[in-house]
């Protein structure tokens, strides 16, 4: 059958159907006419709900029948109304009136005490149980995210702001079903998706992280704080919090407690605004929560939660819209959006048929009574717990097979591709006219911006020098429209990176200059060339070496590269000092810790994802290694050149070595690592694979040997383990920790650089911070069995925030262990205390070693720590 046949053929079997549909449309408006935004609307029988947008227009689409709709907003009385949906269009405006509040139904124990706390030490206490309510659930989800620019500054840090406009920056819609299962089962399925200016993009909306809930004693929302921040009805929220008691509404029979949650202290982690209480029941009716800078959120200025609960079924209340809203500043830039969810199709499948209920207990005498009158908050109460769900009422509401994996979401494949029929059916929230705007003027551009004469006309602008690119921050020359981009290091890197320019007492004045192309393809497949020179003016040796590098399934993120060509490396594999840090101390303190060695050599290097979250990295080498002497003695200190012994020797000193120089000679070397991260969760879209990280801890497994083949002089084995993780640990902060510990066998001939080096500091910058901040850069390197551990817990403000001036200059603390055992360094340790956020970005610590017990080394280390 044709094509246009077949499509014929749909359309004239579902055109009934559509036909059947009838559509409500109108706006909800405050008393004096104004539109609310984000007001909800649930209707009863279908358990779904919808919200109106910033205009305060609404629109539904139902199947004919009779309907029960409720109008909600909070700070207004909600309005129900009966409507009989037929086919075609129907208006239907709302008005709300503000709500009156009721203050004569709380009966005040004590002169002493809020009423509001007796409210919600009662929502604490059934706090879990409406947190456990269902065993599983589903929902269609459909989300909205508006991101806007009000200011954008010519420059930033002296970089011309090109192809950035104020208005909306990023629209946004998608449908997703969300489901979810005990205990923390939790799958995605983006079914439709819809970005402005981009027919071929994916939305980055995602439910699951809206999926938010106050019942939770602590709330994380990604990107805003390392801490999180307490819920109202935490277990711990007395201690966060005062409440105030605003008064009562009547809605549906219910009473509904409007309460104030006010932060006992300024700069806590918690929330401010008011939240709703459903009395007798005692849970979330709605919320309107804000966060400040106070609370200790990054990136924006205030984010504001507004939630909207109802009743989905028999005593089963669950989320119908949600709406999280932001503003922020910086570098110039003002703006700000929000992102919305409203949800609908509720199945669910109960935990209790029956709910707690809590009783309060009548004092027995009248002491207890004169006790109970004074401190109310000692009101004996009693909890009569929820009666579990009949077996009837437990029938599966969800796929049991989207939780045998760990993805987390699905982006379909055809979910960029539905048409504006598709979304007009689809769409709960009516478009905004600035939004209606924004889709005509991006869409139509769109075809202009992936023109090459557009996008050419933009690296004209990007692709021009300058000395802060040249110099400090690299060069890169961009063909958007061909996808190609070519790098060029900085002369100077005072980051630690690459960089042209470098001094070492082996080479003198070097330039090593690298450059990268690489050339990227629509399917995500990229291919690079590397070529590199390096010339010492002192030794008067050129080096060069090519790498070319290939990334195909971008499913599994492999790639496969080759390497080869003459260079010089140091001896520590781990290059644990930076060329930059290097040159300053040779130069200015006449110390030369970089030890180098030239090698002529051909690698090739592999390195897939096996299976979700084991990944492979396997390479072999052939080389030919030569030593390398000191050629040069220029310091700033003395320039004339006459004492050239006031340098080391370019042979480390080693304590398992008497002589840790050697001959040129070749080696052939094979190692591989398998690394292994279970219960690793994931996002699927149709073009890539995005792991996210499991509560599990990594385990590496790793070999590196040589053998004596084509003609390799070289012989050994060695083996570790390293188990690895960052581990949350709430308000308290957040520890990160590395174990590992390995062994040599068959060890026939060695020379230092098969050894197992450390990552080692002797300079004020601070090194790797998962590595050791004093320890000598190969005094302690083994050929035997080792044990290296490593821990850091980073406070996150638990302690500084108590303190106003380090609280004011949102200063951090950080503690830090480094401990070794080899055959000749026994038990070395490191303590640290350190200080990080310092201007954002810098930290410091101060470090003490110790040796077998005995001090060994102090040290001041400054670094970058965001």
């Amino acid at each position: 059958m044709r094509p246009h046949y077949l499509s014929l053929l749909l359309l004239l079997i579902f055109m009934p159907m559509l036909a059947q549909a009838g559509i409500i449309r109108g706006r909800i408006t405050d008393e004096n006419g104004q539109g609310l935004p984000f007001a909800s609307i649930y209707i009863s029988e279908t358990a779904s709900g919808t919200a109106t947008n910033d205009q305060g227009l609404y629109q539904l689409q139902l199947e004919p029948g009779v309907y029960t709709l409720e109008f909600k907003y909070v700070g207004y009385r909600a309005r129900t109304e009966k409507v009989t949906v037929a086919d075609g269009t129907q208006e239907l405006n709302v008005q709300l009136q503000p709500e009156v509040l009721n203050l004569k139904e709380v009966v005040v124990h004590a002169a002493n005490e809020d009423p509001a706390y007796a409210i919600m030490r009662n929502a604490i206490r059934l706090r879990k149980y409406h947190q456990n309510e269902v065993n599983a659930w589903s929902s269609q989800v459909y989300m909205k995210g508006v991101y806007r620019l009000d200011k954008v500054p010519p420059k930033v840090l002296g970089i011309k702001v090109v192809d950035v406009d104020t208005g909306i920056v990023y629209l946004s819609e998608s449908v997703s079903v969300l489901s979810f299962k005990k205990p923390n089962k939790i799958h995605e399925r983006m079914i439709s998706s819809k970005v402005s200016g981009q027919k071929k993009g994916f939305s980055f909306n995602q439910a699951s992280e809206m999926n938010i809930s106050f019942y939770d004693n602590l709330l994380k929302v990604q990107g805003l704080s390392e801490r999180g921040f307490v819920s109202p009805l935490a277990s711990n929220a007395l201690f966060f919090y005062r409440y105030e008691y605003l008064g009562t509404f009547e809605e549906n029979g219910r009473t509904i407690n409007k309460i104030k949650v006010i932060p006992r202290r300024k700069n806590d982690p918690v929330f401010s605004g008011n939240i709703y209480i459903v009395d007798g029941s005692w849970r979330i009716h709605s919320t309107d929560l804000k966060l400040t800078k106070n609370a200790g959120i990054e990136f924006v200025d205030w984010i504001r939660v507004r939630q909207v609960y109802a009743p989905v079924a028999k005593e089963v209340w669950m989320p119908v819209s949600q709406r999280f809203s932001f503003e922020a500043a910086g570098l110039g830039f003002k703006g700000g959006g929000y992102a919305m969810g409203v949800y609908s199709k509720y199945k669910v499948q109960p935990a209790y048929s029956k709910p707690p209920v809590l009783e309060e207990i009548e004092p027995e005498t009248e002491k207890e009574a004169i006790a109970q009158a004074k401190a109310p908050k000692k009101i004996k109460v009693k909890l009569i717990k929820p009666k579990e769900a009949a077996p009837e009422e437990q029938q599966p509401v969800v796929d049991e097979k989207l939780f045998t994996k760990k993805e987390v979401l699905a982006v379909e494949k055809e979910a960029n591709t539905r048409d504006s029929a598709y979304w007009a059916s689809v769409r709960p929230v009516p478009l905004t006219q600035e939004e209606v705007k924004d889709y005509t003027k991006k869409d139509s551009m769109e075809v202009i911006k992936n023109s090459q004469a557009y996008q050419d006309s933009i690296d004209h602008i990007r692709n021009k020098p300058s000395f802060g690119n040249f110099f400090l921050r690299g060069y890169t020359y961009n063909n958007t429209f061909k996808r190609r981009r070519l790098n060029f290091d900085p002369v100077l890197s005072v980051t630690g990176g690459p960089s042209i320019l470098q001094y070492n007492t082996v080479e003198g004045v070097t330039a090593d200059v690298r450059m990268s192309y690489v050339q990227r393809f629509e399917d995500r497949r990229t291919y690079a060339i590397e070529p590199t020179l390096r010339y010492g003016f002192s030794n008067q040796k050129l080096n060069a070496k090519l790498r070319l590098s290939y990334s195909y399934e971008p499913f599994k993120n492999s790639n496969i590269s080759v390497e080869g060509g003459r260079y010089v490396y140091q001896i520590n594999n781990l290059e644990p000092i930076s060329p930059f840090v290097n040159t300053l101390y040779t130069l200015g303190l006449e110390k030369n810790y970089i030890k180098l060695y030239q090698r002529d050599f051909a690698q090739i290097s592999f390195r897939t994802e096996l299976l979700n979250g084991l990944n492979l990295n396997t390479n072999i080498n052939y080389a030919h290694r030569m030593p390398l002497q000191n050629t040069a003695d220029f310091s700033l200190r003395n320039s004339d050149g006459e004492d050239v012994s006031r340098f080391t020797s370019n042979v480390p000193v080693n304590e398992e070595l008497a002589d840790a120089s050697f001959t040129a000679h070749q080696a052939l070397t094979l190692s591989t690592a398998l690394s292994f991260k279970p219960g690793m969760k994931y996002i699927t879209r149709p073009d890539d694979k995005i792991n996210l990280g499991s509560k599990y801890p990594r385990f590496t497994l790793s070999y590196r040997g040589s053998i004596k083949a084509l003609g390799s002089d070289v012989k050994y084995n060695l083996a570790n383990l390293t188990i690895s993780d960052n581990v949350s640990m709430g308000l308290f902060g957040a520890s990160e920790y590395s174990v590992t510990t390995g062994t040599f066998w068959g060890k026939e001939d060695m020379r230092l650089m098969d050894y197992k080096h450390f990552n080692g500091n002797r300079t004020i910058f601070a090194g790797v911070y998962n590595g050791f901040q004093l320890l000598d850069y190969y005094r302690y390197s083994t050929n035997n069995k080792y044990l290296e551990a490593h821990f850091e817990h980073h406070f996150n403000g638990f302690l500084f925030n108590k303190v106003p001036l380090f609280r004011r200059l949102k200063w951090q603390e950080v503690f830090s262990l480094n401990y070794l055992n080899t055959k000749e360094s026994r038990n070395y340790l490191e303590i640290g205390l350190g200080i990080e956020h310092i201007f954002k970005i810098v930290r410091v610590d101060f470090v003490t070693s110790f040796q077998e017990g005995n001090k060994a080394r102090t040290g001041i280390m400054i670094g970058v720590g965001f």
